[in-house]
């Protein structure tokens, strides 16, 4: 794939990005592409003059779109870049991330490989969310990590039924569920108990969140799915269905959240010598000596 128009994207407070984002746009003003730069970035990082538009309009122009950040820069950029087919490359100014894999310091020479055509590209994909109330759908969202059911405010349990493709799976009483893909397994999944799942996997997790019952384990099903669960009470709290830990709607005892996989998908890129189990080492610290 050759990268003719190349969008810059940040989140808005993009002091801390600030060192990286002029080292990227030094970079990229030397190559012979078009660069556009998500109009969030500030003018005083914008040293290259390169234009600046809408998160619609990377969409509508670029062939690929650099996010400077972490991974939850990432799941923002995903989100509103889902609906195209512009791939994502991420450059890490954070901690490890599992998404944003580039580091500052290796800028240069994997984006020399990338823009050269040596890279790896993955097809990973979303979760789509509505919340049915009296059978009118009453909010929608969109998740790359994941769909959480759960207490607002109060340490209290709430009380659901699960159905999966309209068969009965089971009703508990949890602290709530994560619904997760395959990238979200190793985010909130991950700390609820779930299992990891290699982010290719055509598959989607369900996690209860510290059910009452200690029979009440993690499920994955297949990616094609239909997930339903029905709030049946939440003991005067209120509960809350959460997109990513970012979009949510609170939700009212008798409401339905329908989840199932999104048909749009999401293209990230990597560099050559991307290992996603080495991620998993260092992030998760495992074959470490005391």
């Amino acid at each position: 794939m050759k990268f003719n128009t190349i969008g810059i994207i940040t989140k808005p407070d993009a002091e801390t990005a600030r060192q990286t984002l002029q080292s990227l746009c030094e970079f990229l003003e030397t190559k012979n592409c078009k660069v556009v730069l998500d109009e969030a970035i500030p003018d005083t990082i914008n040293n290259c003059n390169f234009e600046r538009v809408s998160r619609e309009e990377i969409g509508k122009q670029c062939d690929l779109a650099i996010v400077v950040g972490g991974d939850g820069t990432i799941l923002n950029a995903v989100r509103s870049l889902s609906h195209t087919q512009v791939p994502l490359l991420g450059i890490n100014v954070g901690r490890l991330g599992f998404l944003a894999d580039i580091s500052p310091e290796e800028l240069e020479a994997s984006l020399d490989d990338v823009l050269a055509g040596s890279y790896r590209e993955e097809q990973r994909f979303l979760l789509e969310m509505q919340v049915i109330r009296d059978n009118k759908v009453i909010f929608e969202g969109d998740a790359f990590n994941d769909v959480v059911v759960h207490i607002r405010d109060v340490a209290r349990m709430i009380e659901f039924e699960t159905r999966i493709d309209d068969e009965f799976v089971n009703h508990q009483r949890a602290d709530g569920i994560v619904v997760s893909t395959p990238t979200g397994s190793t985010a909130y999944a991950l700390s609820a108990g779930g299992p990891i799942l290699h982010a290719t996997l055509d598959a989607i997790t369900l996690v209860p969140i510290s059910p009452h019952t200690l029979s009440s384990r993690p499920l994955v099903v297949q990616a094609d799915s239909q997930i339903k669960i029905l709030i049946c009470n939440t003991k005067d709290g209120i509960a809350q269905a959460t997109c990513d830990g970012h979009l949510s709607t609170d939700v009212h005892v008798g409401d339905h959240i329908k989840i199932k996989r999104k048909a749009d998908k999401i293209i990230l890129l990597h560099p050559k010598q991307h290992s996603y189990f080495e991620i998993l080492r260092a992030k998760l610290h495992w074959s470490e000596h005391s």
